[in-house]
């Protein structure tokens, strides 16, 4: 029996269903940004690409922490 999914990741399916966008990509833009503090990033996240709070703090926390 697998594991469930625990902490940011267990966000993922939802955003790529609901946004359209793999988590990869989502990643990428992060990394990309110029922004590098994580509340300023949550921020742009949901400001820029329309993304809920839970949503965009999940994949920056999960993005600064080393994931993907």
């Amino acid at each position: 029996m697998t594991e469930p999914v625990k902490g940011p990741a267990s966000y993922f399916p939802s955003i790529e269903k609901k946004y359209g966008r793999p988590i990869e990509e989502w990643v990428e833009l992060i990394r990309s940004s110029p922004l590098t503090r994580h509340m300023q990033l949550v921020t742009w996240l949901k400001t820029e690409h329309g993304l809920g709070h839970g949503h965009a703090n999940a994949l920056v926390a999960h993005t600064l922490a080393g994931g993907e």
